[in-house]
């Protein structure tokens, strides 16, 4: 069975052209560079707090070695190939995660906020008058 290219190009042009789909790409490039700022802040501020904190650590480096000799820094001892528990940076994940969660949390807060329901529509007639109509019609009609 042959494939009808140009048929399956305008279908393709059609789904692409979809405001959803379009939507969701956009969404995806702005989350993109919305992780880059999450990772920044995350490594660049908030680790950096929570290490002079807890007495001057590099907070990346909170990791334990499970086979070899004990390294200073976890790229160190990922270099050497060395068995490591790495909690430092599952802590950053969850870190990331929660601010992504909260940001999002407080978009989808403020979107919701600016979305004005529709107004319900006006009631329309009740069946009763509508009967009573049809009948008025049909007595007009009988004389």
């Amino acid at each position: 069975m042959p494939i009808n290219t140009k048929a399956l190009a305008n279908e393709f042009k059609d789904f692409i052209m979809r405001g959803n789909v379009v939507d969701l790409a956009v969404g995806i490039v702005i989350g993109a560079a919305f992780t880059g700022i999450v990772n920044s802040l995350v490594k660049d501020i908030i680790n950096p707090l929570i290490g002079l904190l807890i007495g001057g650590i590099d907070f990346t480096n909170v990791f334990v070695t499970l086979r070899g000799k004990v390294f200073p820094t976890l790229a160190a001892a990922q270099k050497a190939g060395a068995v490591t528990l790495n909690v430092g940076v599952f802590v950053n994940a969850i870190i990331q995660f929660l601010i992504v969660s909260f940001a999002i949390f407080w978009l989808v807060k403020a979107i919701a906020k600016m979305h004005k329901p529709a107004p319900p529509p006006p009631p329309g007639p009740k069946a009763e008058d509508i009967l009573i109509e049809i009948r008025d019609i049909l007595a007009k009609e009988a004389h």
